[in-house]
This record gives C-alpha cells, structure tokens and sequence, in this order.
C-alpha cells in the first residue's frame, strides 16, 4: 500500500510560516496585500477565488477584488490593472484565466508588473524563472508540487522525473524547477507517442501528471518504489473530482502518491500567499535601500 501525499499537512505547515514572517512585516509597518482580478463569474474562478481568499485572509493578507462583466472592453482591465502596477499598498496580483476570447489574454498579461505577478501570467515572469533569475514568481501549482515533494522529505537531485504535460502554467514550470533541483527530466505531451509516453513513466523514480485526462496514468504506466504526483482536476461521469492517475490500479503498486482531491490543490492556495507575502518582503528591501 502506498503513502498517501496528503496536501493538508504540507498547507498547516506552510502557513506557521507565513504567520510568522507576515506578523514581522506588519511590524515593519508593512500590510501584506493581495489583488483578485476576475473577469466573468465561472464557476470554477469563484470556488477558487473563495478559496484563496479564505486562505490569505486567515493568515492576516489583506484581499482587495477588482470585478469585471464577462463582456468587459480591453482598456478597461487594463486600466485596472495599471492601477494594481501603481498602488504601492498591493503586493500581488491573481488575474483568473482564460480570459474571454474577445479578450487578448496575452497583451493584457503582459501589463502585470513582474514584481506583483505571483503566478507567472505575464512572459517576464516564465523568463524569469527559465534564467534562474530573481524575477517574479513561479505559477503557484508547479512551485506547490516541489513544497510538496521537500514537505515529504522526496529527494529531487540526480532522479528521473516524467513530466506529463507542457502547459506554461504548469507542465513546463514544474520542469524547470524540477530541473534547478537536479532532477533529469523527460517531458511528455500530446505530440509524445503514448509508447513512449509509458516507456518514460516506467523508467522514472517520480512521475508527475498535469495533462488534465482521466485515467491517463494506468497499472501499466508504474512500477514499484515510484513516487506519483497528480495534478489533474477531471470529472467522472457522475460529477466527481478526479485526477490523471487511475488511483484504485496505481495506488496498490507504488511507493508514494497524492490523491485528487486533497492532494497538490491543497497547497496551491497557501503559496499564492507565500508569493504575497515575498513580494512584500521584496517592497520592503527596495524601500529600505533607498
């Protein structure tokens, strides 16, 4: 039977460490604050705009929502958006995509300053994190698969990772961050031969999923000692949450796997406050130096 990778422990433990360091930057006179930009009113925006809201807001993180019609005109969110770049009492900003498709989703990213975009959405942010420089912040699901894996004391430096999936919000991300660990990491996507796709599962000491297919990740796809990470959100046919990695087969066989739900989302939100409270530590170094 494997080790279930609850993600409940790894947020608990998380936010005794933001608590801390938010308590030391309101006595440093700054108030960690959090921006929500929604467009529309999907479902799935509001149960995780409800969600991050509740997460920051216990931990003392100010929430301050700009709320647009789905039919909003460009220049008007991007209007409000230059006003998030400029208000200096906002550390960072959670823009909810996709976008409406009237909308050009990548000129209106790409106004977010790096410094406020604590989930990656403009290019800066990607580029920043593919040069390994100090520029804004990886997408909060890839950076809380690593707190996930450090959480449970999962060596990264010198194993075999099969990345299945090569979105940039999270496929391509957690690869480069599995690739500063030292992990050697082989990544699958739609173009991958499924063949192969399952030669690479098989061969590697960790397999991480985020291709977003139900059952994707069979009895056939592991091995024993194998560690799981599963990152799809799918839906059964009656309406349940589910994962890339058929769990009832998988689980039986591996060493370690994180369930769906309660798994990598459990932490999502809590580093989205992690990155608020960095940005404001960075304000307040920027302040300090002047």
């Amino acid at each position: 039977m494997a080790n279930v990778l609850k993600g409940g422990p790894v947020a608990v433990a998380k936010m005794a460490e933001l608590s801390e360091q938010i308590e030391e930057l309101k006595a440093r006179g700054i108030h960690p604050c959090l921006a929500i930009v929604r467009v529309g009113e999907r479902e799935d925006d509001l149960s995780y705009e409800l969600g991050a809201t509740k997460r920051a807001e216990s931990l003392g993180i100010t929430v301050r929502k700009f709320l647009f019609p789905e039919q909003v005109a460009s220049d008007v969110l991007i209007h409000a958006l230059c006003k998030v770049n400029e208000d200096d009492t906002i550390h960072g900003c959670l823009l909810f995509r996709p976008l409406p498709p009237h909308l050009d989703a990548e000129q209106v990213t790409n106004v977010l300053r790096t410094e406020k975009d604590i989930d990656a959405m403009a290019r800066a942010s990607l580029g920043g994190l593919l040069t390994r420089t100090n520029v804004g912040f990886a997408p909060c699901t890839a950076a809380a698969c690593i707190e996930l894996l450090h959480y449970y004391n999962i060596p990264l430096k010198g194993k075999k990772v099969a990345m299945i999936g090569k979105s940039a919000t999270v496929g391509l991300p957690t690869a480069l961050l599995l690739m500063k660990e030292g992990a050697t990491v082989s990544v699958c996507h739609t173009q991958t031969a499924p063949e192969d796709t399952k030669r690479f599962c098989r061969d590697a000491d960790i397999i991480i999923s985020a291709a977003g297919c139900r059952n994707l990740i069979g009895a056939d796809y592991v091995k024993e000692g194998q560690i799981i990470v599963d990152v799809g959100i799918n839906f059964t046919p009656d309406g349940k949450i589910c994962g890339d990695v058929d769990f009832e087969r998988v689980e039986p066989i591996v060493a370690a796997i994180t369930p769906v739900p309660g798994g990598v989302g459990a932490v999502t939100s809590t580093i989205m406050s992690g990155h608020v409270v960095e940005a404001a530590w960075r304000r307040l170094s920027l302040e300090e130096d002047k």
